[in-house]
């Protein structure tokens, strides 16, 4: 499941998306636009800082901006940084793997196996959806808008 930290550093960062490359923005503008506690986006900005995905400037005309281009960043990379592995078990993920104590066959263990599908999925879909698109599908299109009467 997405933690706090994971669901506020992706909008953090789509609100980053939104703005004119290398304009920078405060932390308050985007804890206010986005209702998330100024304390805690301190804590994950300077994760995401570390992490090189936004880079920051102090004083006057300083805040936060994308360390590169929205369509260059995808949301899995965000996601692990701030939340970790994707799998929802250690001996089914990639980067953080260890077999389970009470294993007795790992080749057969219907639970990893599953586990091991759902990470490959989920890891499919966010590995392959970029910072921009992500930021796209929030953007309505009133043209393709249909209206029933």
């Amino acid at each position: 499941m997405l933690t706090k930290k994971g669901k506020y550093g992706l909008k953090a960062m789509v609100h980053l998306a939104g703005r004119t490359p290398g304009e920078a923005t405060l932390v308050t503008d985007i804890a206010v636009a986005n209702d998330i506690p100024k304390k805690f986006l301190d804590t994950i900005l300077g994760e995401l800082r570390n992490a090189g995905f936004v880079n920051s400037r102090k004083g006057k005309g300083g805040g936060y901006t994308l360390a590169r281009p929205a369509h260059e960043i995808m949301v899995g990379h965000i996601i692990r940084v701030l939340d970790g592995p994707l799998a929802p078990i250690q001996c089914a993920s990639h980067s953080s793997y260890r077999r389970c104590d009470d294993c007795i066959d790992e080749k057969r263990c219907t639970v990893r196996l599953l586990m091991l599908e759902a990470r490959n999925a989920l890891a499919t879909v966010l590995d392959n959806r970029s910072l921009a698109e992500m930021r796209a599908l929030g953007e309505m299109d009133d043209a393709n808008l249909m209206y029933y009467i």
